[in-house]
């Protein structure tokens, strides 16, 4: 196919082209040309791996006044930053506007406890392209010729209640009148260890302005705990040719680089260690330190930086004067000593080489039949996935060991993730966000690998590998969920994930790489014991999953112990699981035919189906199973210490999910296990309870696909009914984690005389509950949409044009489930596109975005208000919501053709 044609013309042609994208295992061609990425953090400082605090706050013991001054122990932070997969050299931006206190380093943004919707960035930066290799890169920020209001964003949103909006930059009136810079930069490689960097500033404002450009080389710091002095990497000025400046960097396991800038610039040199004196008031022990280069620079410290001009931090600074409207740029070249160091001709050569090169690349990612603004759209939310991975390094017992805590002894229970001192994090992770969440997440993580996989299918493999690794994988089988608490509950979607990437790369490439499917499958055979053991204490096939991703959708804290006693039994966590075995059965049936060995397997987790299935109805009728006859919805049962049982009839996401659980199978995949059928057959047979569950394996027309789904046809349309809903569940922005019922008709639950209540909240959460950032009350969130959109697909496989339902419930418009399915994900797109009114829903109210100069900037938020598809939460996540590029993909490339099985006339997923 053309695209993998796309990815492999830069191994063919050598060092002048490079590698656009990654379809298989990674050559060593292709590995090298992504030693050099994006994998700089955006914030560090705040995070788990840097608290040291006997509180365990980490946001308040390592605060941003502190991250200019002190040096990080466990990765480092840029602004539109790059460096080497080891993290070892990094290459960022810094700027200084004259007026601000501090040098612009990093991006700022507030705390959980300074926030009035938790933790929340305030800055504006857009990742505006970007090829899998890393091979082109483009970047903007956007920074006020004002000084930046650091004071005024803590103390206005501080005095701000969680039911008022957030105090945004752009509410600061800095950027009135348009006087800003736009600093975009790009990187371009020449080689694999050849780099080049453009800074362009754009003046946009009605006045001449001066600002100070300082791309800055730096070292993570490696030295200061425990390492060897003569393992001290150094930078240092070097004689360079006429009219440029050039900084070497010696290090002893990543080599010899340098770092080659345009003109006689001055080049200030620092060490990327601890200000102690300011930090903790004891002396240096040199006087200099890690914030020297700023201290110059804003403070005019002549003696903060080092005249010898050499260190471990060094900046090359520019002055540069914009005329209103004009504009001003910086060339460096960052390589090793034995590449050439062209910044003229040659440099501007490879820069179009390579803008060309991603432009030809996205061409043929993007389908034909897509605007421009759709295109635009797409290209931004892969880009910004791509830019988004993080070198993640983070060895537990060794944290463990410098909180002073033995890993073995009864005292580190005290340390949050005491249990998981097997840990070893040392990679390169797909990230949800590298400021709001520089740290990986299993269940983000999965769905990435479904966009990921779109443009760089071998990435997204290894990604869905990493975290089944014995270096991440607990050796009870439990995944980690997040770096705030690794013994969370992340819904398993990882199966669902790995057998979505082994189908797309098998339709893009025509190979199934199948020793990846089994290795994935192997490692899900002792996560799916361990839930089975751990979240099915009682063996009856329901599962008390705990927290699973959902924050606060429901009554109660899912991962905190019930202030009534007993537990919850999930209905959202049983319809997981029931997904679970589909696909895990799915997997089996592919490794079988080249290994009879799974065909017990097969048997095993179709058995483990009709179970949960049927205790997702064990007793219909009665008030104590999921199943509400009369609101034709599935809710969450509490289970009370004295055994009685209560519905918690929410009507939420929870009970959408049983529609995830509905996989077809062919008969080509069913023919493999030689009498399977039979089998399942006599296996209802002895358990006449589970006929019903039987009756949802059903086959279409004779010899057609067949169907496993928790919801019977009759249960389908119920759910539907209340899903299409434009009262209920349907926003004109896709479906709401909570229905609008709740905005007139509250659930409410009185436990010791309080009452707990949840209501419809489309926007920011009103409640503390997970430190107050997140909210399943109504938003909509694209990573559960895009699993019922899948649900619709399948099910329509299934079903045929025969099947329809009223879309949106009562308007009389009747559609096939591909119908619905491709409105839904009409509705997701719209939330990024321009509108008649010059608007895209994702900005809300924001005027700016409608300026020339903002208009095609995109955020791709974490969630989206329910009524008006105004971005919330996470403003630069590209992580899950970059599946709307799939969705696009999907829709502009497939029809309800590739859905049906031309051997039946019926569905069946290809």
């Amino acid at each position: 196919m053309a695209r993998q044609q796309a990815g492999q013309r830069g191994q063919r042609a050598g060092r002048r082209t490079a590698p656009a994208r990654g379809t298989g295992p990674a050559r060593a061609a292709d590995a090298a040309w992504r030693r050099w990425g994006p994998y700089l953090g955006e914030r560090q400082w705040g995070t788990v791996r840097e608290d040291y605090s006997a509180s365990g706050d980490a946001w308040s013991s390592f605060p941003h006044d502190h991250a200019r001054s002190r040096a990080y122990r466990w990765g480092e932070d840029g602004l539109g930053g790059i460096c080497d997969d080891k993290q070892r050299l990094c290459l960022a931006v810094t700027l200084w506007n004259g007026r601000d206190p501090v040098l612009k380093e990093r991006a700022f943004g507030l705390t959980n406890a300074e926030g009035n919707h938790g933790e929340d960035v305030k800055e504006y930066y857009f990742y505006l392209d970007s090829t899998p290799s890393h091979s082109y890169m483009r970047y903007l920020y956007k920074y006020p010729q004002a000084a930046y209001p650091y004071a005024e964003l803590v103390a206005v949103n501080g005095a701000r209640g969680r039911n008022e909006f957030e105090y945004e930059l752009l509410d600061t009136g800095v950027f009135d009148g348009d006087r800003y810079f736009d600093v975009t930069v790009e990187y371009a490689k020449a080689a694999p260890d050849d780099v080049l960097m453009r800074i362009t500033v754009d003046n946009r404002g009605p006045e001449e302005e001066t600002l100070r450009v300082l791309p800055t080389l730096w070292f993570r710091n490696t030295w200061s705990w425990g390492g060897e002095p003569t393992d001290r990497p150094r930078l240092t000025a070097v004689d360079g040719g006429p009219g440029e400046s050039v900084v070497r960097a010696e290090h002893p396991a990543l080599g010899t680089y340098e770092l080659h800038c345009a003109g006689e610039v001055p080049l200030l040199f620092t060490e990327n260690e601890t200000n102690t004196e300011r930090i903790s008031g004891t002396p240096n022990a040199s006087p200099y330190v890690k914030d020297g280069i700023g201290r110059y620079v804003v403070d005019g410290e002549t003696g903060a930086v080092n005249p010898a001009r050499t260190g471990t931090k060094a900046a090359a600074d520019h002055t540069l004067t914009v005329p209103p409207g004009g504009t001003a740029s910086v060339r460096l070249r960052l390589a090793t000593v034995s590449a050439p160091a062209d910044l003229g001709d040659g440099f501007d050569e490879v820069l179009r080489e390579r803008r060309a090169e991603a432009d030809a690349f996205y061409r043929e990612v993007t389908p034909s039949g897509l605007s421009e603004d759709e295109a635009l759209v797409l290209r931004q939310a892969l880009s910004g996935m791509l830019w988004t991975k993080q070198y993640y390094w983070f060895d537990l017992e060794t944290w463990l060991s410098e909180h002073g805590v033995d890993a073995w002894s009864p005292a580190a229970a005290r340390v949050r993730n005491h249990e998981w001192f097997h840990m070893t994090c040392d990679d390169v992770v797909s990230m949800p966000d590298k400021w709001e969440y520089p740290w990986f997440a299993a269940w983000d993580l999965a769905f990435h690998t479904v966009a990921l996989a779109m443009v760089d299918a071998g990435f997204a493999k290894q990604q869905l590998e990493l975290l089944l690794t014995d270096a991440y994988l607990h050796p009870n089988g439990q995944v980690p969920a997040y770096e705030w608490n690794f013994t969370d509950v992340n819904p398993p979607v990882h199966a669902w994930a790995a057998y979505f990437v082994y189908q797309l790369e098998r339709r893009l490439t025509g190979r199934a790489d199948r020793d990846f499917l089994e290795r994935v499958f192997q490692k899900l055979l002792t996560n799916f014991t361990w839930w089975v053991n751990r979240k099915d204490p009682d063996g009856r096939n329901v599962f008390q999953g705990g927290f699973l991703g959902l924050d606060n959708i429901g009554v109660f804290d899912r991962s905190a112990p019930l202030p009534t006693g007993g537990r919850i039994e999930q209905a959202d966590g049983t319809a997981w699981m029931a997904l679970y075995c589909q696909t895990m059965l799915q997997i089996a049936l592919e490794l079988v035919e080249d290994n009879r060995a799974y065909e017990p397997l097969i048997v095993k987790f179709a058995e483990h189906f009709l179970w949960i299935s049927a205790s997702m109805d064990r007793a219909a009728g009665q008030d104590d199973e999921f199943w509400d006859e009369q609101d034709g919805f599935f809710y969450d049962v509490l289970r009370l210490p004295d055994g009685r049982a209560v519905r918690l009839k929410v009507r939420s996401m929870v009970g959408l999910l049983p529609l995830c659980a509905a996989t077809v199978f062919r008969p080509p995949q069913l023919a493999r296990v030689a009498r399977l059928g039979e089998r399942v057959t006599r296996f209802v047979g002895r358990h006449p309870s589970l006929a019903a569950t039987w009756a949802s394996a059903r086959s279409g027309a004779r010899g057609g696909p067949r169907l496993l789904a928790v919801v019977d046809d009759k249960r389908l349309e119920r759910v539907l009914g209340l899903l299409l809903s434009e009262e209920e569940f349907l926003s004109p922005y896709g479906v709401r984690a909570l229905s609008r019922y709740h905005a007139e008709h509250p659930y409410t639950f009185v436990v010791h005389g309080e009452e707990l209540r949840v209501g419809y909240l489309p926007a920011e959460s009103d409640s503390g509950m997970f430190g107050g950032n997140s909210n399943w009350r109504g938003p909509v969130w694209m990573p559960m949409n895009v699993l019922l959109v899948r649900a619709l697909l399948n099910l329509y496989a299934f079903h045929g044009d025969d099947f329809t339902v009223e879309c949106p419930t009562g308007s009389g418009n009747r559609m096939t489930l591909f119908e619905v399915a491709k409105e839904l994900s009409a509705r997701l797109t719209r939330i990024f596109l321009r509108g008649e009114d010059g608007r895209r829903p994702v900005h809300g109210g924001q005027d700016k975005f409608t300026d020339p100069y903002w208009r095609d900037l995109v955020s791709f938020y974490e969630y989206f208000h329910g009524d008006n598809g105004a971005g919330i939460g996470a403003a630069h996540q590209t992580g899950w919501t970059g599946l709307v590029a799939t969705l696009m993909i999907v829709f502009g490339e497939l029809g309800p053709e590739d859905f049906r099985d031309p051997s039946s006339g019926t569905g069946a997923t290809r």
